[in-house]
């Protein structure tokens, strides 16, 4: 679809970065709305389905990165080898969507900056819970994060076993 989309520096194309195009075609739906542009469109409604498919590419990254991040908790500490392999294929797979993701948009590296503390927390929980049945007490894990979320994206970053 080269070539759709308004070129706008702060707002992104709909090829170059398509989360921002997304926020920045709401915000120019909405302008229209309000400035009562005379087109026989549902303005806001259409400003919320635009926005609302920038916001659906938001949540599948930070569900990829979640995903990375508990399997990754699972491999540094849990002593069972059987699922190792798999885990390591989840956090390849897991991986290549994300950077998918981010190939279409761009701007999303920050939005997975500013969320990572969040994505760690709700996939440590969950970790826990998968490493209580290796033995493994939630409280092994580290509160913080031990790794980047550049780390976590990397394809040829891997942790130590603890």
């Amino acid at each position: 679809m080269a070539g759709h989309g308004l070129d706008s520096a702060a707002g992104g194309t709909y090829d170059g970065d398509f989360f921002a195009w997304t926020e920045t075609q709401a915000a120019r739906l909405r302008r229209c709305a309000a400035d009562r542009v005379n087109l026989d469109l549902d303005f806001e409604n259409l400003a919320e389905e635009v926005e609302g498919l920038g916001k659906s590419d938001r949540r599948a990254l930070l569900s990829h990165a979640a995903r990375i991040v508990e399997h990754i908790l699972k491999l540094m500490h849990s002593p069972a080898r059987e699922p190792r392999a798999g885990r390591e294929e989840s956090v390849a797979r897991h991986r290549r969507d994300a950077r998918l993701i981010l190939a279409d948009s761009p701007s999303l590296h920050r939005a997975l900056a500013d969320a990572f503390a969040e994505v760690y927390r709700d996939a440590r929980r969950t970790a826990a819970r998968g490493l209580v049945r290796d033995g493994i007490a939630p409280e092994a894990l580290p509160a913080d994060p031990p790794f980047t979320p550049e780390q976590v994206l990397d394809p040829d970053w891997w942790p130590d076993r603890t």
